[in-house]
């Protein structure tokens, strides 16, 4: 490897255009190839940002020589196939939320990974990297505020999201594309694996505009330490909320609780036209360059690669958020709770 991570991104849409540039200004990585199947975005973030090597085909961009991890943008739904094949090359990976949308692709990736230690794999979770979320983490695991007995999550965008904003919400639902981050924090706070799930979900709003998904999601999750939480995803907020996402996290413990309301993020703005609470705690634009806690997920994975460390989100973190996902989907099928599709330990893949 040469002195910087030379990094390849997979899927430019709005997230893959920020790994592009975020590692673009990164002093220890740079982008030496960039992948999406329309040519006329290939070209303008090509040409943007510099980048030479623009491929059509991620096949092609795996087979660079320059490559040594590759960044996976793709829709929910479309992680699985890349990744894979990036793994089979030998190269690093980060892979956007969720892991995967299915449980048995998940496995195998999980699987593979092990199988070649040498690679590093982090799931994007970006939130854990949030200053008020690993404030509430630490406070939790100092027993501040007592055994935690319960959670609440909510992460609603408003309609523009599914209409507007992404071209394949018909395969997706809310809670893949919205609360897989809640999923991966509550877990993370109880520090307990999540056993069974009861979902009720709704349909209505998208269907009569021709896209065929849940407008809102709603899942009880009960874990192995006796914890429970809710959690909710929709995107049906009318356009007139002031912000895109409604944002809000809560945990009760035994002698005390923790609330995290991320609507205002600190900020309130009002103008001639509208009002607003801007967003700044995931990125944000200081002195020319982006900052924030997606910025430090995306380095902390080039400092795994670089010190042969652990990333801070393994592919069993990703895995058994997709196992809960896989659980709602079950049981918004069946009508009935659903047992999580857990791992014996960190080092097996479950057998479906």
């Amino acid at each position: 490897m040469t002195d910087k991570v030379r990094i390849g991104v997979i899927g430019l849409g709005i997230m893959g255009e920020q790994y592009v540039r975020i590692y673009n200004a990164h002093p220890m990585a740079t982008i030496t190839a960039i992948c999406t199947r329309g040519q006329e975005r290939l070209n303008e973030i090509g040409e943007k940002y510099g980048i030479k090597t623009r491929v059509t085909d991620y096949h092609e961009l795996l087979a660079q020589p320059d490559v040594d991890a590759v960044c996976v943008a793709t829709p929910d739904f479309a992680h699985y196939e890349p990744v894979k094949a990036a793994l089979k090359a030998n190269k690093h990976v980060l892979c956007e939320k969720p892991f995967t949308t299915r449980l048995s692709e998940a496995d195998e990736l999980l699987s593979l990974s092990q199988a070649r230690e040498q690679l590093k794999l982090q799931v994007a979770f970006n939130h854990r990297w949030l200053s008020s979320y690993y404030h509430g983490f630490a406070k939790i695991r100092a027993g501040a505020i007592g055994r935690p007995i319960a959670g609440y999550a909510r992460k609603n965008d408003t309609i523009y999201v599914a209409t507007e904003m992404i071209n394949w919400a018909s395969q997706s639902t809310p809670i893949h594309f919205l609360g897989a981050h809640d999923i991966d924090l509550m877990r993370w706070y109880f520090d307990s694996e999540p056993l069974e799930v009861r979902a009720y979900g709704a349909k209505g709003v998208l269907t009569e505009l021709g896209i065929n998904t849940y407008d809102l999601i709603q899942a009880q999750v009960k874990f192995e330490s006796e914890a429970f939480a809710t959690f909710e995803a929709a995107w049906i907020y009318p356009n007139t909320f002031p912000t895109m996402v409604d944002s809000f996290v809560e945990v009760i413990g035994s002698h005390g609780h923790l609330h995290f309301d991320r609507k205002r993020e600190s900020i309130e703005m009002s103008t001639p036209e509208q009002f607003t609470y801007p967003k700044t705690f995931l990125t944000h634009e200081t002195f020319g360059k982006l900052r924030g806690a997606f910025v430090e997920c995306l380095s902390d994975f080039v400092d795994s690669i670089i010190n042969n460390t652990a990333p801070k989100v393994t592919a069993f973190d990703g895995r058994q958020v997709t196992a809960v996902l896989d659980a709602v989907t079950r049981s918004l099928e069946s009508g009935r709770t659903e047992v999580v599709s857990n791992l014996a330990t960190k080092d097996s893949v479950a057998v479906n």
